[in-house]
């Protein structure tokens, strides 16, 4: 990483690089596209890499470096960025229409802190989901500690998106042992606002560790949830139940529940998780943003189901933290953090990168492609 560093200063270029793939099995008389040797390597992005720099005000994140990213048009025909730590940093891509780059960092969505900060005891929002809703940008981010199940989902609001422009409000909702069912027995991290096209009920779907992924109707102000909506939508019964990042998009008539499953983070390459257990892309669908919610077997996601859609290949580990984006020049796009290992050997999670890859549905079933 180094040499690429020295020859691009501040810039990274990243992309598809030789694969070293098995040739994929026989799907008939074509490649299965559902394989994992079917699975693509991410597409080519370019960006700012602040990880050297000391007078880095978003602690090195934004730019290329990105872990649970979310994307999105701002209003002025830009693409922006929002991830993990750095007070929610954001990035926007100087090229106008485009999510390839070159990625430069702003600065932060909670520059002036938070009061979800504060109740939580954490200062390292997680995992923020913007959506633009009228003609208002909805950010819902997770404060919490690892490992704790006290954890709230905030809400802030902008009509720019720009630093300095967000207003915070607070706990949308929050979990603890002592609180009302389902916040008793899950974990407030990972929101995903889902406004359901044809109902136009919005939904806001959380969940990790501690019971996994559930679902709330919103309030119409889109600030607080319908307690007796509570639904589960997924369960993972093979302990630690590692399902997180759920996010509900809609195409074709299905709507489709992506989510992250397995170990996210800490990796070290002296000691990483046992083979199958990091973080891998998974997916079910149903006719109902309500669910039930199956695999291409049949089985429900409550009962452990769901297919495995991009995972560890060739230089890529860990995949996980997506999003989809729909209609990006025509067709949909999976976006997620990764660990490359040519050029982060070590598995550090603040080298985790920003990558994408487009959406084909086949027989309804999406599978992601380099083109």
């Amino acid at each position: 990483m180094a040499s690429i560093k020295s020859a691009m200063k501040n810039t990274v270029l990243l992309g598809l690089l030789a694969s070293t793939a098995a040739a994929a099995p026989s799907y008939g008389h074509k490649p299965d596209p559902f394989s994992n040797a079917s699975w693509p390597l991410p597409r080519e992005i370019s960006g700012q890499d602040d990880t050297a720099n000391p007078n880095s005000t978003t602690q090195g994140w934004g730019g290329v470096h990105l872990h649970d990213p979310c994307l999105v048009l701002g209003p002025d025909g830009h693409y922006y960025s929002f991830s993990t730590h750095g007070l929610t940093v954001i990035s926007r891509a100087s090229n106008k229409g485009s999510i390839d780059g070159y990625w430069q960092i702003l600065g932060s969505v909670l520059e002036a802190g938070s009061s979800v900060i504060n109740n939580t005891g954490s200062t390292d929002p997680w995992a923020p989901d913007v959506h633009k809703v009228g003609d208002t940008y909805f950010d819902y981010y997770a404060v919490s500690q690892f490992g704790s199940q006290i954890s709230s989902i905030g809400l802030a609001t902008s009509k720019t998106l720009l630093p300095g422009s967000w207003t915070d409000h607070g706990a949308v909702l929050s979990s603890s042992p002592d609180a009302d069912y389902p916040l008793n027995i899950t974990n407030a991290i990972d929101a995903n606002l889902f406004v359901d096209p044809k109902t136009h009920v919005p939904y806001l779907i959380y969940g990790s560790f501690w019971a996994d992924l559930y679902e709330f109707q919103l309030n119409s102000d889109l600030k607080s949830v319908k307690q007796e909506t509570a639904l589960q939508l997924s369960f993972d019964p093979v302990l630690p139940q590692a399902e997180e990042g759920a996010y509900l998009s809609y195409a074709g008539g299905w709507y489709y529940l992506w989510y992250s499953h397995g170990i996210c983070c800490g990796y070290n390459v002296s000691a990483l998780p046992t083979p199958g257990t990091e973080y891998s892309i998974r997916v079910g669908r149903s006719k109902a943003a309500t669910g039930p919610f199956v695999d291409r077997a049949g089985v429900d996601l409550k009962a452990g189901g769901g297919n495995i859609v991009f995972g560890s290949h060739d230089y890529v580990y860990g995949p996980g933290g997506q999003g989809v984006l729909s209609n990006y020049r025509g067709r949909d796009v999976l976006y997620y953090h990764y660990v490359n290992t040519n050029l982060n050997p070590t598995y550090k999670d603040e080298l985790k990168l920003l990558g994408w890859n487009y959406i084909n549905y086949i027989d309804g079933w999406p599978v992601l492609s380099s083109r």
